[in-house]
């Protein structure tokens, strides 16, 4: 017999000498229930989440990873000391507590307490409320100068 009388068949239709069941995925509470009631074996695995697809890209993913590569000791980023000077000049300058700064910035004031210390983490969303608070930049260049000048009539 040679090759030009053997015929082979490819696609999921087929199936050769093995009969077992393929191992399918299910989707859905019902599709489970139906097969425990068949008898499968059923087998449950906890899908691990995709780092950037659910919230966006994310660098304290990738900083997170390069603090589980080394074998140092990796100090959290924090806000400088300049960011947290202009923050203090800029609150007491208005003379607001950090209570009333925290509720205009949707947080909380230990937020804002451990920010003015500098030992807090650098939230961008926190910070670019307070700047619009205080209509000053604490994100960038210029740390201190006004975010909106005002314009000349």
């Amino acid at each position: 017999m040679s090759d030009w009388d053997t015929v082979t068949k490819i696609g999921a239709k087929v199936r050769g000498g093995d009969t077992s069941q393929r191992e399918t995925v299910v989707r859905g509470k019902s599709a489970l229930n139906a097969a425990q009631r068949q008898g499968a074996v059923v087998a449950t695995q906890k899908k691990q989440s995709a780092g950037n697809a659910a919230k966006g890209a994310s660098a304290d993913g990738q900083r997170q990873a390069k603090v589980d590569r080394s074998d140092e000791i990796v100090k959290p980023k924090a806000v400088s000391h300049g960011v947290a000077q202009v923050i203090i000049r800029e609150r007491n300058r208005v003379g607001m507590s950090q209570k009333d700064l925290a509720g205009k910035c949707h947080t909380v004031q230990s937020v804002i307490a451990e920010l003015e210390r500098g030992t807090g983490t650098p939230d961008h969303k926190v910070l670019t409320a307070i700047e619009n608070a205080f209509n000053v930049r604490l994100l960038g260049d210029n740390v201190g100068a006004q975010k909106y000048p005002k314009r000349a009539k």
